[in-house]
């Protein structure tokens, strides 16, 4: 996933800079409420991107975006030093498919490039909980898939309903869990189509177990996997 998005932004032209001491942005341990755990990655984060030379930070993940962008001030609320830190990174802090439509514009008037070698897929497209309540971003993997070469977009029934994951919520509540994945991983059969995508790898993972564990067809991809591949 990580390795698809550096070539999908340089496919489209844009220079990509990967921090390599970058960790976690602290979010599994925030979502817990451990927060004396989460600082100290957040403030790593804050660390290593505070100074970058960039206006925008791209994250291929809906819940990460969110963590930094939307719950970084609530971790940092009592301490203004950080809090200073979080206001001057999180507005450079975008989810990949809000960056290539909002920032960067894409797929615009003209579409994408053509790509005669683009495979053939039909997808369906699984809104992520963070990414559609928390960021507001629900149109623009949407956009994204609808020009991409060769993929043809299936809507899938409650695509908005969440899969179940939620992190440690899969583990304390396993039962409404697995029932939660049984109802989407039924649709995402439904739908018909090859591949599921979404912009979040925890709901991906997730998926993509219920898929396995029911023997289909259907492969879970993230939408940067499938740019990649329909871009020349």
């Amino acid at each position: 996933m990580g390795e698809a998005t550096v070539r999908a932004l340089r496919k489209l032209g844009v220079p990509v800079r990967f921090r390599e001491a970058q960790t976690c942005c602290g979010q599994p341990a925030f979502n817990s409420g451990f927060w004396d755990d989460a600082k100290p990655l957040a403030r790593k984060f804050l660390d290593l991107f505070e100074d970058a030379d960039t206006d925008q930070i791209v994250v291929p993940s809906g819940s990460c975006a969110s963590m930094i962008r939307v719950f970084y001030s609530e971790l940092f609320q009592d301490d203004p030093a950080d809090l200073e830190r979080v206001k001057k990174v999180a507005p450079k802090v975008f989810e990949l498919s809000e960056y290539l439509v909002d920032v960067l514009g894409v797929p615009g008037d003209t579409g994408f490039p053509e790509n005669a070698d683009a495979p053939e897929v039909s997808v369906t497209y699984h809104d992520a909980c963070h990414l559609t309540r928390e960021l507001g971003a629900a149109t623009q993997a949407r956009a994204i898939l609808n020009a991409l070469p060769g993929v043809e977009l299936t809507e899938l029934d409650q695509s908005e309903v969440c899969c179940g994951f939620g992190g440690t919520f899969a583990v304390k509540y396993a039962d409404i869990s697995g029932a939660m994945l049984k109802d989407k991983v039924e649709r995402i059969d439904a739908s018909g189509a090859d591949v599921v995508t979404a912009c979040d790898a925890s709901c991906l993972m997730h998926i993509g177990g219920g898929l396995e564990k029911r023997c289909s067809k259907v492969r879970p991809k993230h939408l940067a996997e499938l740019i990649d591949e329909a871009l020349p």
